[in-house]
Parts: C-alpha cells; structure tokens; sequence
C-alpha cells in the first residue's frame, strides 16, 4: 500500500513538472521566439518573472484560497482575492516595464533604425497577461475540485464498504444462538432415539457454523453455497416441527452457479419458521427458489402467528429482515425487487425476492 502510495505522489509530482514545463515553453518562450526578432534580456527577465507568479498565483491558490475559502463557501471572498491578486501581478508587471524602460528595449529590439519616441501604453498585452493568469487560477480550482470530488467519492465508497461490513457483522450475530442451543439440545435428544439421524444434524449443524466463520468473511459466496446453507437450517428446523405443519420446499437441484452477497437467504428464511408455526392449529410454510438468467427468484409464504416476543427469538423477529433490507440496498441497488405481503384474507405472510446476479 505504502508503494503504491509513493507511485502515485511520485506521478503528481511528475504530471505537475511537464505540465508547467509544456506550458512556459509555449507560452513564454516558443510563442515569443517565432517573432523571429532577437529580444533584450530584460524581456526575457520579465518572461521568469511573469511566469513564476503564475505557479506561486497557481499553488497559493491550490494549497491555501481554495480549501480554506472556496470550499468553505466563502465564494464572493474568494474571486474578490483573485481579482485583486490578477490586478497586483499586472501592476507589478507594468512597473518593471516602466522601470527598465521596456517600451524603449522593444522598439530597439524591432525597429532599430528608427527613431524612438514614446507613445502611451499598450495595454492589449496586459490584458492578454491578465487572461492569462484567470486561465491559470481556473486551472488551479479545476484540479482542486476534481481531486476533492475524487477524495469525497472515495471516502464515501470507503465508508459505505465498512456499513455494509459493520451490518454484515451484525447479521452474523443475529443468527440466533438461541438456534444453535435450541438445535443442540434436539440433536442431544436425538441420540436417544435416533443415533444416524443425530449424527447426520451434528454434520449439517458443523457446516453451517462454517459457512457463517468462513464465508462471510468474503464481500461474495457461490450462490450454492448459500443455497446449500439455506437447506442444512430447514433440515434441521425440520427436527423442531410437529405433524401440525405443512412444509413446502421447492429448490431446483441443478442451475448455473454465480456470485452473491452471503447470508441474504437466510433471515426470509427463518422468518417462516419464527412466524409460520403453532403449536395447537395447523400451518404451512413454502419456499421456493428459482434461478433463470442468473436471476434469482425466492418466494417463501408462512401462516401467521403472534409471537411472544418476550422469547429471544420474538424479541428479535424484525431485526434481521430490516438489516437484508438495507444490505439488498447497499449492495444490489436497483438490482433486485423485494415485494412483502402480509395483509391479505389468507392470514399469509408472503415473500418475493427477485436479484439479478450479473
């Protein structure tokens, strides 16, 4: 990082040095030698001087004008001190004329069998200086407020990076342990009854631990790593149910594998399981994924049942829907479409996620 820090301050610096070597050449040395007259050195004294106040003009602008007035609003100040700063330059200009006599040396230099006699001043070319100098000032506040669109752009993917991994933490640890303790306990029950069937809940118990350590340490998983996720918690959830519900899943075996943001799946998924069963009345959970044109399509529908929401699993029902939602935000912008219907004379509690995974 520190290198590549190096090469770009070392690129800047190198950009800025050609840039004002191209343009004095141009300006003040080219463009006053294709007269094709032979100048006195006071000309060219006057050219170093011009041209050394247009780079202080530029980085006293650059360095200090801009960031401490410009950016701070103070807009008329700021053209009101580079107005008064062009003015000072010409001033000073037209004073070293006048001090070395440079109307004088110029006719010398283009007309020297003719007689000098003075004349008023010509102020075109000071007033080509002067554009000169805005042109410059311009330039200055250009880069300047490109460089700091660039710098707040940076800050702001920056800091919208570390939202999404802050919120992606915070997912993690909504994964209830609550699940895990409760999982364990019905696998330990398992054991009495059922030794294969409690060792194959251990094994997908394991996975899914892995995938939340590993997995989501990455920005992107394989979608059937999520999906493989999503299918060891319904099998396990599957050891809670009664014979009272009706459970629905429908996954299509093969499909073209592509990229997605992890953990996404799951909080739909377990927000059916959270609402969708009773003890004492009957109640069906669907849930459904479709991958067509790397679009994927997730339609879960759960009865509804009020929760205790004194429980830890109540308490906490809204939580990590509300956080996918600003996930599915962050990270697929207008790329996905999240329809939720829970109003409906079917007492149902309905999910439609579409995401385009290109």
């Amino acid at each position: 990082m520190k290198i590549q820090s190096d090469y770009k301050q070392n690129l800047s610096l190198l950009t800025h040095v050609l840039g004002w070597a191209l343009f004095g050449l141009v300006i003040f040395i080219l463009s006053p030698l294709s007269a094709g007259v032979e100048r006195p050195i006071e000309f060219w004294i006057k050219q170093s001087l011009n041209f050394s106040l247009l780079i202080f003009m530029f980085y006293i602008n650059y360095f200090y004008f801009i960031p401490k007035i410009l950016f701070k609003n103070k807009i008329p100040l700021f053209l009101f001190i580079n107005l008064i700063a062009g003015m000072g330059c010409i001033l000073l200009l037209i004073a070293y004329d006048d001090w070395v006599n440079m109307q004088e040396l110029m006719h010398k230099a283009y007309r020297p069998d003719t007689p000098y006699r003075p004349k008023p001043r010509n102020y075109y070319w000071d007033i080509s200086q002067l554009l000169v100098f805005f042109m410059v000032i311009g330039i200055s506040t250009s880069v300047a407020a490109v460089q700091k669109w660039q710098a707040d752009e940076a800050l702001r993917l920056e800091q919208k990076r570390q939202q999404i991994d802050s919120e992606l933490n915070y997912l993690k640890a909504q994964i209830n342990p609550h699940f895990f303790f409760n999982t364990l306990n019905n696998i330990y029950s398992l054991t009495n009854i059922d030794i294969e069937k409690s060792k194959s809940a251990l094994l997908k118990l394991s996975r899914m631990m892995r995938y939340v350590l590993y997995e989501t340490e990455k920005s992107n998983t394989l979608l059937s790593k999520e999906i493989d996720f999503v299918l060891d918690f319904v099998e396990l959830m599957k050891i809670r149910l009664s014979s009272k519900v009706k459970l629905n899943i429908s996954i299509p075996e093969k499909y073209q594998d592509s990229p997605i943001a992890p953990m996404l799946l799951l909080p739909f998924i377990e927000n059916c399981f959270k609402h969708g069963i009773s003890s004492q009345h009957e109640s069906h959970i669907f849930i459904g994924i479709e991958i067509t044109d790397q679009t994927l399509i997730l339609t879960t529908k759960n009865s509804i049942f009020n929760t205790n929401e004194r429980t830890p699993e109540g308490k906490d029902s809204g939580i990590g829907l509300q956080n996918t939602k600003r996930r599915l935000d962050l990270l697929y912008d207008n790329k996905y479409e999240l329809k939720i219907d829970s109003q409906n004379q079917h007492s149902t509690y309905n999910v439609l996620l579409k995401i385009d995974l290109r």
